[in-house]
């Protein structure tokens, strides 16, 4: 069984304060409140909060630990605190787990899913991006705004 791994802390390990943390958080709770259309910003951190959990839980290795590094503080947090899967589910299997934690259908999910993906690639540069599309099962490119263009076997 995978165990988490222990997250750096930004700027020298000291945990940052101030306004600096809180409007970065803000920024990606609008990106992803505009690219999915929430009406509130409640809906919108609901959203984030679910999805982050859900990738938190595919992700191991470099690719978790770098990502967590470029989120603000407490989206890190949510990813942080899930435990990884021993591997990383299929995109519709994604997909259908966020369904059922949001309690909506399929095709709101995948907007959700969708929504809050792309929101993140904002915080992270395109390599980053490129290697969690390397460590996730094929199908989660379209999921973060992406083409699939891996070959078809």
């Amino acid at each position: 069984m995978t165990t988490p791994l222990a997250l750096p802390l930004p700027t020298g390990g000291q945990p940052q304060e101030g306004p600096t943390v809180m409007t970065r958080y803000r920024h990606l709770l609008q990106q992803v409140r505009n690219l999915g259309r929430y009406t509130t910003d409640e809906e919108a951190e609901r959203v984030l909060d679910a999805v982050l959990a859900l990738l938190g839980s595919q992700l191991t290795g470099d690719e978790r630990c770098d990502l967590a590094a470029a989120l603000p503080e407490r989206a890190r947090a949510v990813l942080a605190a899930q435990i990884p899967l021993p591997s990383p589910v299929t995109a519709p299997a994604f997909v259908e787990s966020l369904a059922h934690t949001l309690g909506t259908s399929l095709t709101a999910a995948r907007w959700d899913a969708s929504s809050v993906l792309a929101a993140l690639t904002t915080f992270t540069d395109y390599n980053l991006t490129d290697r969690l599309l390397a460590h996730l099962p094929r199908g989660y490119a379209l999921l973060f705004g992406r083409a699939d263009l891996a070959a078809v076997a």
